[in-house]
């Protein structure tokens, strides 16, 4: 049985019962371990699904809480679907994990005739040879953008001409197969774009940076947008 079926399928027992069910008697009922029920639980909770209990205890469905039908279109569904795939080839590992867990929340809560289009998807999405081994420190500028953490970096220009750079990082932008990040350099008194393959001696500093009018990613897209004189 899929992942995405079980995780419907408990959701669907917990509704028919008014008393708490215990995990061995999903286990026996789904033909799984012990174990997996645990766990499956523990995303679905994680997931925003109300149950209540714990291992040892039983689980119960909170009837105070209605659970809406989660509905998509096809077309809705398999833009979900290639999107985490694309996640998973273009993105660090992390996000990646994260994505292919949100499709099975999806599938946990569809009915089981649209939990089967995640199953029978023909979209598919893979890195090209170009692709860089920038994980690690994709996860980390992801992180210092949202921390608000300045970085340091040696960044090597196209010339071949290296430069040491102190930066506040605002976004991330993909250009396949490059990823680049937007900051606004220190060095230069402006905004400026570093491609994460040109970067060394990444460092993380313990200063934090506080939004500024001017060098803030807003003010970034109003000079974009701003019309030619």
């Amino acid at each position: 049985m899929r992942r995405a079926d079980r995780l419907f399928r408990i959701v669907e027992y917990l509704k028919t019962r008014k008393r708490a069910v215990r995990a061995s008697e999903l286990a026996e009922k789904l033909d799984v371990s012990l174990r997996t029920i645990y766990r499956d639980v523990a995303d679905l909770q994680s997931s925003g699904i109300p149950i209540i209990g714990e291992a040892g205890v039983g689980y119960i469905l909170d009837k105070k809480h209605i659970l809406r039908p989660m509905t998509f279109t096809l077309e809705e569904l398999e833009a979900l679907i290639l999107g985490a795939r694309m996640v998973r080839s273009w993105c660090d590992e992390a996000l990646g994990e994260s994505s292919a867990s949100a499709i099975d929340k999806i599938g946990s809560v569809l009915p089981p005739s649209m939990a089967q289009e995640i199953a029978d998807s023909f979209l598919f999405s893979f890195s090209t040879r170009e692709k860089k081994p920038i994980g690690n420190l994709l996860t980390a500028c992801r992180k210092t953008i949202r921390n608000k953490h300045k970085i340091r970096f040696s960044y090597m220009r196209e010339d071949s001409t290296s430069s040491s750079r102190t930066v506040r990082p605002l976004c991330l932008v993909l250009f396949a197969p490059s990823w680049l990040l937007l900051a606004w350099c220190e060095k230069r008194n402006d905004f400026r774009n570093f491609r994460l393959d040109r970067m060394t001696n990444f460092e993380v500093m313990d200063e934090q940076f506080k939004d500024e009018k001017g060098k803030r990613l807003h003010d970034y897209h109003e000079l974009k947008d701003r019309p030619e004189p």
